[in-house]
């Protein structure tokens, strides 16, 4: 019964639809019989014997087949499969490992089912079994994709087990690359072949990469931080304003983060250390975050930035704030708080030593306000205009939609960057877009408060302060103002 949902050649009339078949080629990085003119020729030499004329290549270089996500070549196969677009009867592949070492045969079955709904056979032609739906060709080619599967388990064990092995003798094994660190490229003698520039990559096998430091001014910013977080008592977010009054440029070329400043913090490269397999993410699926036991940490690959006493004080303050504590003790601790300092803010809660940072309950009570209301703390002014967040965000993203569309009417470029909210017009000028709220203050009358960027962007052309202009444009909400659109051009 399954066979007879097959439509075989013999039984179509001669025509050169008939004669007509399409190639699949993939080549991840395993071996290299398995290049892409290798499956070519054979499937030539295939196509031949059976009188088969190639009219389309579907090909994916150098990517994995152990997931469809990412081989545009197999997905825009299936799409013309399943569309009816395909002009040709046949998919000829090199053998059943290119098609797909898919971890769930069920998988790789899913998508050869997919063709001979639509009448086209798929081929194996390095394969010694004829992929003809017979009981023997069945179980053969199930048990190839159970090898072919396996066969990426047991890689990807032996892949991992020999960059744990590298990474205990201090070699990079990959990973973001920290601020104030730089990848030297190192020969089997250990000599210096140069520094590696952002994307670069080693092309030797005998050759490595170390972490080095980088520039001067780089490991002055990062010995700042840390005199600022553990000498001077300052929090997290009030380092983040310094650094971006000042200017001072980081790696990614954006502004400074809290998320930054508690990397550089808690990272183990600025004394010295080298730390490995924290997470791993076997055969591309989840990310596992692995227990401490199975770190590579090696002590003294790298010259430290700050002494390991500094070090380990901020762990300390980092640890208090980050306690996994019960909500009763969160919130006694934030009661005992708002008793010794008769008020609760953001910046009170961040720098008190043995409080955990508003981000612990944010995502324990689900934002800070609730946590304020379990410990019976009232706050004297409106709030309403967070709950309203996500409603003015889109006021402003649909103002900007709507400024470009405008501009471009006109002649204009108009390019908006969400990110930032900056509304570039011609490579010229920009318009930087910001969301003021209204609130009430004890004379009743209206007051609009606007929050500015911790720094505003740069233009070659941008003029001085005194030359902006503002525009401000209610918006009505519940019968009064709530927001307006505060439009700052600079030319």
């Amino acid at each position: 019964m399954v066979n007879a949902l097959v439509v075989r050649k013999a039984n179509l009339p001669k025509s050169l639809k008939s004669c007509r078949a399409a190639q699949y080629v993939r080549m991840s990085t395993d071996y290299q019989r398995y290049s892409i003119e290798n499956q070519a020729a054979v499937i030539a030499a295939y196509a031949q014997m059976h009188n088969l004329s190639i009219v389309h290549t579907y090909r994916d270089e150098g990517e994995s087949g152990l997931k469809i996500k990412n081989r545009p070549g197999l997905i825009q196969l299936l799409d013309d499969v399943r569309s009816g677009q395909a002009e040709f009867d046949h998919i000829l592949v090199y053998d059943v490992s290119r098609w797909g070492r898919f971890q769930d045969t069920d998988e790789a079955a899913y998508y050869e089912f997919i063709c001979k709904q639509a009448g086209i056979k798929v081929a194996y032609c390095a394969e010694q079994f004829d992929n003809d739906g017979s009981i023997v060709s069945s179980i053969v080619k199930n048990i190839k994709r159970v090898m072919a599967a396996e066969f990426s388990r047991e890689l990807s064990a032996k892949v991992h087990a020999g960059q744990l092995r590298q990474a205990a003798l201090g070699f990079r094994q990959g990973g973001p690359l920290a601020y104030g660190l730089r990848r030297e490229l190192i020969d089997e003698n250990r000599l210096s072949k140069g520094y590696l520039k952002r994307g670069q990559q080693k092309s030797l096998k005998t050759d490595h990469v170390v972490l080095c430091l980088g520039l001067p001014n780089e490991i002055e910013v990062i010995q700042r931080i840390f005199q600022a977080y553990v000498e001077d008592r300052k929090s997290e977010e009030e380092i983040v304003r310094q650094l971006n009054r000042e200017g001072v440029p980081n790696h990614l070329g954006r502004p400074w983060t809290r998320r930054m400043i508690d990397f550089i913090l808690r990272n183990e490269n600025y004394i010295g250390n080298t730390v490995y397999n924290r997470e791993s993410f076997p055969l591309r699926g989840r990310k596992i975050k692995n227990p401490p036991n199975l770190w590579i940490r090696t002590k003294g690959s790298i010259a430290p930035v700050v002494d390991c006493g500094v070090f380990l004080r901020a762990q300390r303050r980092l640890t208090l704030r980050w306690l996994h504590l019960a909500n009763d003790e969160l919130l006694l601790r934030l009661k005992s708080l708002l008793q010794k300092e008769g008020r609760l803010s953001e910046e009170i809660i961040n720098s008190t030593l043995g409080v955990p940072s508003i981000d612990v309950y944010c995502q324990r009570f689900g934002s800070l306000r609730e946590a304020y209301r379990r410990i019976g703390y009232e706050l004297k002014w409106d709030l309403d205009w967070i709950d309203r967040r996500s409603e003015f965000n889109e006021l402003l993203r649909n103002t900007a939609a709507d400024l470009a569309a405008r501009l471009k009417k006109g002649g204009s470029v108009a390019c908006f960057e969400p990110g930032i909210d900056v509304l570039t017009i011609n490579d010229r000028f920009a318009i930087s877009l910001r969301l003021a709220r209204s609130w009430r203050g004890s004379g009743r009358e209206p007051i609009w408060t606007i929050n500015r960027r911790a720094i505003l962007p740069c233009f070659a052309d941008q003029a001085s302060a005194a030359d902006q202009t503002i525009e401000i444009k209610p918006v009505q909400k519940k019968d009064r103002p709530r927001a307006a659109l505060i439009v700052r051009r600079y030319r």
